[in-house]
């Protein structure tokens, strides 16, 4: 659907629309103004050559977990976006520590590699996880602990907030710098009814999916988000991953589930 993505510039990414997994281009509705030092496991994932010099060629966003380890989602990663595979990564780079990405501060670290989790399914955004391995470290005291299976910050009613530099109206409106909006984590059951899948709408499958939203509508990751991290409690809790249009009332943000146990997390951490 998207092929030929990579030579768009970031601010021409297309928006979400119906109840399809989103590409690389989901940022945070009816937020506010936050900063990375209040936040400093946030990280934006920057390529120029294939996105632009415009907003630091930013596509997606990410959460550091380690020093040299960051955590996105695999529809980031994939080939309509990026354009090649993990062994050539040419000049994907994160932003840490800089809160306007066109800015100053803070550090711009290249990519050396990345993988993406093996169970992930791309038809239906199962399992949207996919780690980067940085060149050199960013500080251990930046990063941020993954949820432990079962951990109440990821239970029905948690708050919790979505970060990122996306659309902030699901119109184009990109943020100049980086924002975060509440969001509250709802049932499973209220999820697959938003999401029940069947003709080409997508599933919401809640075995490697959260999903969180405003029962009012107004808050909510979009365009320019996904990847970008889900915390509660001061835990990851989920990556942006898709979902049907922003901000609506019965159309909550759908969130890679991240528990430390994962593969994936579990092999960026250490464990």
């Amino acid at each position: 659907m998207y092929a030929g993505l990579a030579a768009l510039s970031a601010s021409a990414l297309l928006p979400l629309a119906s109840a399809a997994p989103a590409q690389a281009d989901s940022v945070v509705v009816g937020g506010r103004p936050t900063t990375t030092a209040a936040h400093p496991w946030v990280v934006a994932l920057v390529s120029p050559d294939r996105f632009g010099s415009g907003r630091a060629g930013q596509f997606c966003g990410g959460a550091l977990v380690g020093p040299t380890k960051v955590l996105t989602a695999a529809h980031c990663m994939s080939d309509d976006v990026l354009g090649q595979g993990p062994d050539n990564v040419g000049d994907l780079h994160v932003i840490a520590g800089r809160d306007r990405l066109t800015g100053t501060g803070g550090r711009s670290v290249a990519v050396a590699s990345y993988q993406v989790d093996p169970a992930y399914h791309a038809s239906s955004n199962e399992n949207d996880i996919a780690v980067l391995t940085l060149r050199t470290p960013l500080p251990a005291s930046s990063a941020i602990e993954p949820a432990a299976p079962g951990d109440t910050a990821a239970a029905p009613g948690s708050a919790a907030q979505v970060l990122g530099w996306g659309d902030t109206t699901g119109r184009g409106d990109y943020a100049s710098t980086l924002r975060t909006s509440p969001v509250t984590v709802l049932p499973d059951a209220q999820c697959e009814k938003a999401y029940p899948g069947g003709g080409s709408e997508a599933r919401y499958a809640a075995s490697s999916m959260l999903c969180a939203g405003d029962p009012h509508g107004g808050h909510d990751a979009c365009q320019g988000d996904s990847g970008g991290p889900l915390v509660a409690q001061g835990r990851l809790i989920g990556l942006v991953s898709w979902g049907s249009g922003c901000g609506l009332a019965d159309a909550p943000g759908v969130y890679a589930r991240v528990t430390s146990d994962l593969p994936p997390v579990a092999d960026a951490v250490g464990r």
